[in-house]
């Protein structure tokens, strides 16, 4: 068993989850890059290349039940715990929709992912952070789901991200006697193949996220950030 921080990073054989990976294997970290397509999840590996830590490929579909619960059972087998896990996988910018042409068929999944695989993904990997000396779960968020500055810009995903910002909430206030840190992170616009050309380089939105994956036991826990700064709910 290792003695290095194990992160598993959902959805991370791209764009921020890709990033995160990439330097948290620079710290040292085991990271355990899931991916749908565990092809896809292997070349992001090779991609990112070696480091001060290792890297591990899992298959991990966070919509689908029976992947979430092997991809548990052999994290539980390979290391018997778990000290950070980052639920990135997200999908969809629905720009071309508004709330009254929205088709709800593309709306359900967009919750399916952004909202139910992150719970399902989190129930399944609780009992291995509970094993942890340091647990930290980080939910990669968004401003668009900013109650306070929400935006019909996409509609589906600003509600999702809201939505997501809510269970944040409610796992920090459950998991607080697990001594779990919970807090949602919005790493920024960036020029990402979901983000599109227009977003920023990925180094400091993954930055954004590694700085509440590596919190301190005494950190904050049940917040929303960017780059280390609250963002209001």
């Amino acid at each position: 068993m290792t003695h290095s921080t194990i992160t598993l990073i959902t959805g991370a054989n791209r764009g921020i989850g890709k990033e995160v990976a990439r330097q948290l294997v620079a710290k040292g970290h085991t990271v355990i890059l899931t991916s749908r397509s565990l092809e896809k999840g292997q070349v992001a590996a090779v991609e990112i290349g070696e480091g001060a830590g290792a890297i591990e490929v899992i298959q991990l579909d966070v919509t689908d039940p029976v992947s979430i619960e092997r991809a548990k059972e052999t994290v539980k087998e390979r290391f018997g715990r778990l000290d950070v896990l980052v639920n990135n996988a997200g999908i969809d910018y629905d720009r071309n929709q508004s709330v009254m042409n929205a088709d709800m068929d593309r709306v359900r999944r967009l919750i399916d992912t952004n909202v139910i695989g992150v719970w399902e993904v989190t129930q399944a990997f609780h009992p291995l952070l509970r094993q942890s000396d340091h647990p930290r779960i980080v939910n990669v968020s968004s401003e668009s789901g900013s109650i306070f500055n929400i935006d019909v810009w996409a509609p589906g995903y600003a509600t999702s991200k809201a939505a997501l910002n809510g269970l944040t909430a409610v796992m920090a206030r459950e998991f607080a006697s697990d001594g779990i840190l919970v807090n949602a992170v919005c790493p920024g616009w960036i020029a990402t193949s979901m983000g599109g050309p227009g977003g920023g380089p990925l180094p400091p939105g993954g930055a954004s996220v590694v700085w509440a994956v590596e919190l301190p036991k005494d950190g904050p826990t049940g917040g929303f950030y960017q780059n280390g700064l609250p963002l209001p709910w």
